[in-house]
């Protein structure tokens, strides 16, 4: 019960002392799944709207590797892949520091992998992609697209937990984003 209690406050220490870096980008991604609804925001204004396809999972938060969901909660972006297999990746930091919380919490993570994970968010590094929370999460294009990939793409939501775009599109939206842009999903 103690090394709970040490790690929730780590944790909310943690997300305290990481608002004012979050909140030094221009813009924020507000991603609305229930909308299929990629938002551009800067301060109250939406810049840009997008149609989104997420994870064939379903509702709710992504809890561990291969349930195909997207996670609910606020993310900032951590790398980009020019050589993705879906053309162009925005990697966001799941799991973040809440996520490894639920994760240690309902067993699906160790204490030590806990760990791993706050000490990548306090130092603004990419946390463990490898544990049974999953990861590799993010924001990319269609890949090879044709008509048939287009129509899957604007009728079902496809992914393995990511939001997907279409290629133009994801190039548009790669000049609002930067490393540390705020991803708020939710339902």
């Amino acid at each position: 019960m103690l090394i709970r209690r040490i790690i929730l406050k780590t944790l909310c220490l943690m997300l305290l002392c990481n608002m004012a870096y979050a909140m030094s980008n221009d813009y924020d991604i507000v991603i609305t799944k229930s909308k299929q609804e990629l938002a551009v925001v800067k301060g109250e204004q939406t810049v840009k709207q997008f149609h989104i396809a997420t994870g064939k999972g379903g509702n709710g938060t992504k809890r561990e590797h291969g349930d195909k969901k997207t996670p609910l909660g606020i993310y900032k972006v951590i790398d980009f892949k020019n050589d993705s297999q879906f053309y162009y990746f925005i990697q966001i930091d799941y799991p973040n520091l809440l996520d490894a919380w639920y994760g240690y919490k309902n067993n699906v993570i160790s204490a030590n992998e806990f760990k791993k994970i706050a000490v990548a968010y306090k130092t603004r590094q990419k946390p463990p992609q490898d544990t049974r929370l999953g990861g590799y999460i993010g924001i990319h294009g269609i890949g090879q697209q044709d008509d048939q990939q287009l129509q899957i793409h604007n009728g079902f939501n496809w992914t393995n937990g990511c939001i997907a775009l279409t290629n133009e599109q994801i190039m548009e939206l790669k000049q609002y984003v930067t490393i540390g842009t705020k991803v708020i999903i939710r339902e």
